[in-house]
């Protein structure tokens, strides 16, 4: 099977390799007829035995609880490559990637049935290995698409980016969702791009669509509503918390990421926005992004 994501074809071969039929409907508008000859960005191949005991000098750089902690998440860097594991209960889903290689070996296909919610899991984090060395990240946010431009809504959990985002589309004519969770911003001939992805968190938003980027505005709960475009540090700083996490912990990834964020903010405003969960609050941010 093959898919397209931002512009980058992901390939799977061998058992359930048919991801839409493993559970992962989102996948369903991003598949494409297959192309034996075009170039992957991932290919995928699911019935690969990985002895994480073989790996040589295994170092752990992020371990996470997943799914309220019912899965364990270890992300390993070894001489050459990358190791991702997931535990949960008597499953251990395994992904191994070496350094330069496009090719991404799983076990996943070697057990009884396919755990749907690790599997998209252990494919988002593997896409993300491929893509960041590419200029292009999974950033954790909310996007929102109006007058033919995409928004980025940022923040911690908890902070209200799909609060706004339905306040956006409540009270501003026009406007509707990406994607609530994970779409993929890249540079497209210059231009800051965010792509729909098949990761949407809770929001089954799952649009293979893709949009410049008009702006960024990161999030914080106060008890008014006050926006401000940020300088370049604070920009950087407000925009690398929501992008991988457990890739922080690699300096190759994170400079390549740091190094996306520059490219981005030398292009598209930044903002920081203190508000109430209220349509003053959106009608605010919408009147700087667009009317500035």
């Amino acid at each position: 099977m093959e898919y397209i994501v931002a512009q980058y074809r992901i390939r799977t071969s061998g058992k359930d390799s048919d991801i839409v039929a493993c559970g992962i409907r989102g996948f369903a508008p991003f598949a494409v007829e297959i192309e034996p000859e075009a170039e992957a960005t991932m290919e995928l191949t699911s019935e690969c035995r990985v002895d994480k005991s073989a790996y040589a000098e295994l170092v752990e750089l992020s371990s996470f609880g997943f799914e309220e902690d019912l899965a364990q998440c270890t992300l390993y860097r070894y001489q050459g490559g990358y190791l991702f594991e997931m535990v949960k209960g008597d499953v251990a889903y395994m992904f191994t990637k070496e350094d330069g290689s496009n090719v991404v070996r799983s076990n996943y296909a070697l057990f009884e049935s396919v755990d749907a919610s690790l599997l998209r899991f252990g494919l988002w984090l593997m896409f993300g290995l491929c893509i960041v060395p590419l200029g292009a990240i999974a950033i954790h946010s909310s996007v929102l698409v109006k007058d033919g431009g995409a928004v980025l809504c940022l923040g911690e959990s908890g902070t209200g980016k799909s609060t706004h985002t339905r306040l956006w589309r409540e009270h501003i004519e026009g406007t509707t969702l990406l994607n609530d969770d994970s779409p993929i911003i890249r540079l497209v001939d210059g231009v800051p791009t965010a792509f729909g992805s098949p990761w949407s968190g809770k929001t089954p938003c799952y649009r293979n669509l893709s949009f410049p980027i008009r702006g960024f505005i990161r999030l914080s709960q106060a008890p008014y509503n006050k926006i401000h475009r940020l300088p370049v540090l604070n920009a950087i700083g407000a925009l690398l918390p929501s992008c991988p996490p457990a890739f922080a912990y690699d300096d190759a990834l994170q400079d390549s990421i740091c190094d996306t964020l520059s490219d981005m903010i030398s292009r598209v405003p930044v903002f920081h926005l203190e508000c109430l969960p209220d349509a003053a609050a959106a009608e605010l941010s919408y009147n700087t992004i667009f009317r500035r």
